[in-house]
């Protein structure tokens, strides 16, 4: 078991004196795991014993330079926040565990430039704490936004954010892994290939193809390119949140990001914990796929409102959310629109002054 047995006075699903989180509270118990209203930092140090844990998926507050109610560092104070966290992530891991950071960009304020933050995160992680970056992922959100708006929508000198960063860090070279749990459907002229047949030769690039490449193995081996619209509108939490008077936690990963690598990284009956679970999209996952599960959240309006996720019939395995998405997305090749003609030339101050709105 990950869970240090608690003392005999834990008050478990009690409130909690003074109003804040000073130890850990259960809010969801279900047959693989609980969800606690607590300091993460805390969570783990009385509840999650060494070398314990198999996977940790999650999405800490990104650090932004204005705050969200959600709460979240500064960026130039991020690295002091989370190191606290990293040096609990290092003992719980097993050796062949994996740690997996969602985190998102953020703008420096005022200026159309970026934060180097998150990238500063990976080399702490790596250089402090000895983790290996096994590989790097980008999730792109088709149905975001054009944002930041005001370099991207009214000034037109920069294009819309729309993909995160997915960092796959362990502590080892060797995790356990297999890219066979998430292997995607063939393209069509993959397809037409293998129905053609096709003549191995070398690329220009210097590939040489083989004869291996026309095999049929019945799918493909994925890129680290995700596609997952953040779309949720009519979800069992969403209605929960609304039926119950609680807040909807603005900031839900689509539950197909973890899910992907939970398939990838762990076994069932292994441990997933996600310390940063604000809605607890990462313990509906585990639940319904057989892994055991430990979520911390600090908020505890959202940790009541995850409750939501387990409220199916069937208790202890949340049903798949409804998929209301294509299951492909395609994105434009770049010169799909270029033309010769030049509307409007390039301001001259990269965009300093912000235009007039007849423009």
């Amino acid at each position: 078991m990950v869970l240090s047995t608690p003392p005999e006075n834990d008050p478990g699903d009690d409130q909690p004196k003074n109003g804040g989180p000073q130890e850990p509270f259960v809010r969801i118990r279900t047959l693989y795991g609980s969800a606690y209203w607590a300091d993460s930092v805390n969570l783990m140090g009385e509840r999650v014993v060494d070398e314990s844990v198999d996977l940790i998926m999650t999405s800490p507050p990104f650090g932004l330079v204005r705050k969200k109610e959600y709460g979240n560092a500064d960026a130039d104070d991020y690295l002091a926040w989370f190191r606290p966290f990293a040096s609990h992530f290092t003992r719980i891991l097993k050796p062949q565990g994996s740690l997996v950071i969602d985190i998102g960009g953020a703008w420096k304020s005022g200026l159309p430039t970026k934060s180097l933050y998150q990238y500063e995160l990976l080399i702490t992680l790596c250089k402090e704490f000895d983790f290996h970056l096994a590989q790097e992922f980008f999730w792109w959100n088709p149905s975001r936004l054009p944002s930041p708006a005001e370099w991207v929508n009214i000034r037109r000198i920069r294009v819309k954010d729309a993909v995160n960063n997915i960092f796959w860090l362990s502590k080892t070279p060797w995790p356990k892994a297999s890219n066979r749990r998430v292997l995607t459907p063939y393209s069509q002229s993959m397809r037409n290939l293998l129905e053609t047949g096709y003549r191995s030769k070398k690329r220009p690039s210097g590939h040489d193809i083989s004869e291996n490449f026309s095999t049929d193995n019945g799918a493909a081996i994925p890129p680290n390119l995700l596609a997952a619209a953040n779309t949720e509108s009519n979800s069992q939490y969403l209605k929960y949140c609304e039926d119950n008077n609680l807040p909807i936690h603005p900031a839900r990963f689509p539950s197909v990001i973890p899910e992907y690598f939970v398939r990838l990284l762990t076994d069932p009956d292994d441990m997933v914990v996600d310390p940063f679970a604000g809605s607890c999209t990462t313990g509906e996952v585990a639940e319904r796929l057989g892994r055991r599960w430990i979520c911390g959240e600090i908020e505890e309006k959202y940790v009541l409102g995850a409750q939501g996720r387990f409220q199916s019939n069937d208790v202890n395995k949340p049903k798949r959310p409804t998929q209301r998405e294509p299951k492909a997305y395609n994105i434009h090749s770049p010169g799909l629109l270029w033309d010769d003609t030049i509307d409007v030339p390039l301001p001259e101050d990269g965009g300093r002054i912000r235009p007039s709105k007849s423009h």
